[in-house]
């Protein structure tokens, strides 16, 4: 078996590791999501909810009463992890996930009192971390950036065709 991509013939030099490390738009992504996830995180903190969490219960919030499969997609979530996302949820009592009515293969999801109570109250810490992070990054930068992550999930075939609605 061979040992992967070689460039030019020979082996990848340090030099040429580290220009990729800086043109690679997934480890930039991957980089930026780990730091700015730590962020909201960190912050979101006090209300028992992670970045994560925070942005299905939106989600599900926006679109409620909706299908796994379509979260899914508005998430642009695989079910196995949007599943594994749910579960915490659930056991918490913030959602409710039951058959669906008229098809019962159909998982149907929506907010319990509960988890429309812990939804609002972590907007606030939410707002919180988008101020920071507009305060460290620039709010213009950061209105740029969203904007773009948007349109490169678009430029995708997977990217959704609709972006989520601001909150």
């Amino acid at each position: 078996m061979g040992r992967g991509p070689r460039i030019g013939g020979s082996d990848v030099t340090p030099e040429q590791a580290r220009a990729i490390g800086r043109a690679c738009s997934v480890f930039a992504l991957r980089r930026a999501t780990r730091a700015v996830t730590q962020l909201y995180d960190d912050v979101l903190r006090p209300t028992g909810l992670r970045a994560t969490q925070y942005s299905v219960l939106a989600v599900i919030r926006a679109s409620e009463p909706a299908t796994q499969t379509e979260i899914a997609r508005t998430a642009q979530m695989d079910a196995t992890t949007l599943t594994r996302a749910l579960r915490p949820l659930e056991r918490e009592g913030l959602v409710r996930v039951r058959l669906g009515a008229t098809d019962r293969r159909q998982r149907v999801v929506s907010l319990t009192a509960k988890g429309k109570r812990r939804l609002t109250r972590a907007t606030a810490y939410w707002e919180k971390a988008q101020e920071e992070l507009s305060q460290r990054y620039g709010t213009v930068a950061v209105r740029e950036l969203v904007g773009a992550l948007h349109a490169a999930a678009r430029a995708t075939k997977h990217g959704s065709p609709h972006p989520p609605r601001s909150h």
